[in-house]
């Protein structure tokens, strides 16, 4: 087995192993803040829909906390530590379907991985003992910065003109260390897909190359993340069973019986949906006082 073989496959074995952690973790966080509830056909449904739009590269973070600012549930500070935890089946999923599929140098790809789970762990941690005002606002400007992204994608201005499978010298330094901010954000909300696919452009990697180092990095940040967000008991169960239920159905039927639709028209849908929450987000935090924070059921 060659070299860039067995570091595939020490990374699937990780992150297997970290789910396992992780699903023991959510059965502690259970017993441990007494959480209860089952999900409903539309706590499941949001699940189905965002994750159905993640596997075909539209992203699910934005769309769920859309869809949950509209519903007006989980309370806000609860939805960092919901989608984190609730859409982690479908990127653990998407891991293990994508990260085999496209060639990368191995050392880019377990660096890269390594330090987006180190930012997670340490940016859920800064995250999950925010007030509730800070992260409405940090919400809101996430909610903001997604809908730039798809505006971008869907105008043409997202270079993808990168040729190479691996980055040496101060591009690969940059590319760690851009994926551990990234890792970081994604604790507030903030998706990965649009700034990698940016960012590694633009240090001359292939476009097909950010697939494996974003599923990868997505399928160890958000257990990771996740573990810190169950410790602190700052997240909806109720919601991110619904999420974990639905998003296993979403992303299998993407990716083996849809895999294809008019995605720039479905971006221009997102950018409006979203753009519409981040500024019910930013006046939430302008117009309520900080209040303690609330355990979720």
């Amino acid at each position: 087995m060659n070299t860039q073989a067995t570091i595939r496959m020490l990374l699937l074995a990780g992150v297997v192993l970290v789910n396992i952690v992780f699903a023991i973790g959510w059965i502690r966080a259970v017993r441990r803040h007494r959480l209860s509830g089952r999900p409903g056909p539309v706590d499941i449904l949001i699940g189905v829909v965002t994750s159905f739009l993640d596997t075909l590269g539209i992203g699910s973070f934005a769309p769920t906390t859309a869809w949950f600012k509209f519903r007006h549930k989980p309370a806000d500070e609860l939805i960092p530590g919901t989608l984190n935890i609730g859409l982690n089946s479908s990127a653990f999923l998407e891991t293990l379907l994508f990260i085999t599929a496209v060639r990368v140098e191995p050392v880019l790809l377990l660096c890269t991985i390594a330090s987006a789970a180190a930012g997670a762990w340490l940016g859920a941690g800064f995250v999950s003992r925010m007030p509730r005002r800070a992260i409405q606002r940090a919400m809101g400007v996430a909610l903001l910065v997604a809908a730039f992204f798809f505006l971008l994608k869907n105008v043409g201005y997202l270079s993808q003109s990168g040729v190479t499978l691996g980055l040496a010298g101060w591009r690969f330094g940059v590319a760690v260390l851009v994926n551990f901010v990234l890792g970081a954000l994604m604790c507030i909300g903030i998706g990965n897909y649009a700034p990698s696919m940016i960012v590694f452009s633009l240090l001359g990697l292939h476009p097909l190359a950010a697939f494996p180092i974003m599923m990868g990095s997505d399928g160890y940040i958000m257990p990771v993340a996740g573990l810190r967000f169950l410790q602190s008991g700052r997240f909806s169960h109720v919601s991110a069973l619904g999420l974990l239920f639905g998003g296993v159905a979403g992303t299998l039927v993407a990716f083996y019986i849809v895999k294809e639709l008019p995605l720039t028209l479905l971006r221009w849908l997102v950018i409006a949906v979203v753009t519409y929450a981040a500024v019910a987000m930013l006046r939430s935090a302008r117009v309520q006082r900080g209040t303690p924070a609330v355990n979720g059921a």
